[in-house]
């Protein structure tokens, strides 16, 4: 059993207690559909590179990140400090995220927020709508074309985007496009955990359509970030430079400054 799959295992099995402890009808009963969802895919859709900065306490790969861990203090730095949207990750078992962590960032900034998990079922699709996210990731490796299908019709019913995730090329073929709007390349391997940035170039070049195109994983530089929105990048996410640093909010606009000032030097 791969990593990615133990992963998807716990998922479920997380994901089945909650459904024991609240019911579908009740997490829909939750919902203010009345209430205005933040437009995520505006937010990605700026001059220069957008950055979706992530809070995430742990990774499988690197274990803790951050054990100051204040997560309306976060939102509240990437706000200021220049972030397009935030990402969140709510995954309990191998990344210690929480759901409160995703309202706690839609309380305390107004930026889009992302819910970042391991979607399989739609109930999380209403548990993110109810806990505030403007925007849901759906990983392409971990479901077939039907479940990413019905999900993103989901999706559109509840005002949620969708940031649609893939690594490998094939993965392509489980997608219509005509459905998505924002797609996602992960620069890092979830099989073997290995990082190439020039990786989301590499598959970009192969999707014929107008897309809001986002590059994840392995980004540290105002060089990598230059470098791929001059070669057709809108927008990048960005977790592990963020949550290592001593202070998140000063590593972000210091990014932010030194790659705006490489693109308009260019």
């Amino acid at each position: 059993m791969t990593v990615l799959d133990r992963i998807v295992t716990d998922v479920q099995a997380a994901l089945n207690r909650r459904k024991r402890l609240v019911h579908l009808h009740e997490l829909k009963a939750s919902i203010d559909y009345e209430k205005p969802v933040r437009d995520f895919q505006t937010a990605l859709s700026v001059p220069g590179m957008a950055i979706i900065a992530e809070i995430k306490k742990r990774s499988p790969s690197k274990g803790l990140l951050r054990e100051s861990f204040d997560v309306p203090a976060l939102a509240k730095d990437y706000s200021q400090a220049g972030a397009n949207a935030i990402s969140v990750l709510t995954e309990e078992d191998h990344f210690d995220g929480s759901l409160s962590y995703l309202d706690l960032a839609a309380r305390h900034s107004q930026l889009p927020i992302l819910r970042k998990d391991f979607i399989v079922d739609p109930y999380q699709l209403y548990e993110a709508r109810s806990y505030g996210a403007a925007a849901v990731l759906l990983i392409a490796a971990i479901l077939d074309s039907s479940q990413i299908h019905d999900l993103l019709s989901l999706a559109t019913e509840l005002n949620l985007a969708c940031l649609v995730e893939i690594y490998d090329p094939i993965e392509l073929d489980k997608i219509d496009l005509n459905q998505v709007s924002i797609l996602g390349v992960n620069n890092r391997n979830l099989h073997t955990f290995e990082v190439d940035i020039k990786h989301s170039l590499r598959v970009f070049e192969l999707v014929d359509k107008n897309l809001v195109k986002v590059s994840e994983s392995g980004l540290r530089s105002s060089k990598d970030l230059a470098y791929l929105h001059q070669r057709g990048i809108d927008a990048v996410l960005i977790g592990e430079t963020f949550m290592c640093a001593d202070q998140p909010g000063t590593t972000l606009r210091a990014l932010r400054e030194e790659t705006d000032a490489l693109l308009n030097s260019a």
